[in-house]
């Protein structure tokens, strides 16, 4: 079976494949994010997604069969709060992603209940609109410790060898105060230099020892108050292991730039 890449998505704001006025300022997201399954080698046998979205005292990871819906965002439009996305969960594969993360020593917790927020079904709803490819979701730590968010990746990789997408979800910048303020584009633009130059490292290892440093980039703390939103991608680097990574693609909105990673697939 070859080996799958893995994914950094930069999800964009809210429910907006579901909000008309909204499609326009994510015409390029929405683009790329249809066009990605066909950079695939093969369809997914599932997804796993590690969610910005999902914050926990553990490493904690989705077991329902048939998850929920999580709409876990605030004034939009009412019908963004009965959206369906009916992707099957995967208890098999949250029991294999357990077990991976136990073998690793990294402490992990079941959640039958938990659903898909919009990290998670709103890049998959471009991906996978038939809704036929299982979905599971990991929760990031809420310690945000760089170093063990890698090695969860690291402990996660042989999942590329059993047909399943690995794909962070989140933002690479997110200060909600900064859209649409003067010096916001600078600031988001300088931290994607230094995101863009630690994803293309040759060796996977100076990468990785950039990405435990991000705070010290310049404008870090500008472009991430919290890093709720980057540190999916520390997962994916660890899951990269030694694969080159690339900037998949670039998309602006109220004049910021955000970026999406891949690495292992490409032409």
């Amino acid at each position: 079976m070859s080996t799958m890449p893995v994914y950094f998505v930069s999800h964009g704001g809210g429910p907006w494949p579901y909000v008309e006025s909204m499609r326009p300022m994510f015409a390029k997201t929405e683009r790329e994010l249809e066009a990605l399954p066909g950079r695939l080698p093969t369809k997914p046998k599932a997804v796993l997604v590690i969610t910005g979205h999902w914050e926990a005292a553990a490493f904690t990871v989705s077991t329902a069969e048939h998850p929920p819906m999580m709409y876990d965002y605030g004034g939009f439009p009412e019908h963004t709060y009965h959206i369906r996305y009916p992707a099957p969960g995967s208890p098999a594969l949250a029991a294999r992603v357990k077990n991976l993360l136990s073998e690793a020593n990294l402490p992990v917790r079941e959640d039958p209940h938990r659903g898909f927020d919009h990290g998670t079904f709103v890049p998959l709803v471009l991906m996978y609109p038939d809704a036929d490819v299982p979905v599971v979701m990991l929760s990031v730590k809420s310690t945000f410790d760089p170093e063990e968010h890698l090695r969860v990746g690291q402990a996660l990789s042989p999942l590329r060898n059993e047909g399943v997408l690995i794909m962070g979800s989140g933002m690479t910048y997110h200060n909600m105060r900064g859209f649409n303020r003067d010096g916001s584009a600078d600031i988001a633009e300088t931290f994607l230099k230094f995101l863009g130059s630690t994803i293309a490292q040759p060796d996977w290892r100076v990468r990785n020892d950039r990405l435990v440093q991000w705070e010290n980039a310049v404008g870090a703390r500008l472009a991430h108050p919290r890093e709720d939103h980057l540190i999916p991608l520390m997962v994916v680097a660890g899951a990269a292991g030694e694969d080159f990574g690339r900037e998949a693609f670039v998309d602006r909105v109220f004049n910021v730039p955000t970026a999406s990673y891949e690495f292992g697939g490409g032409p």
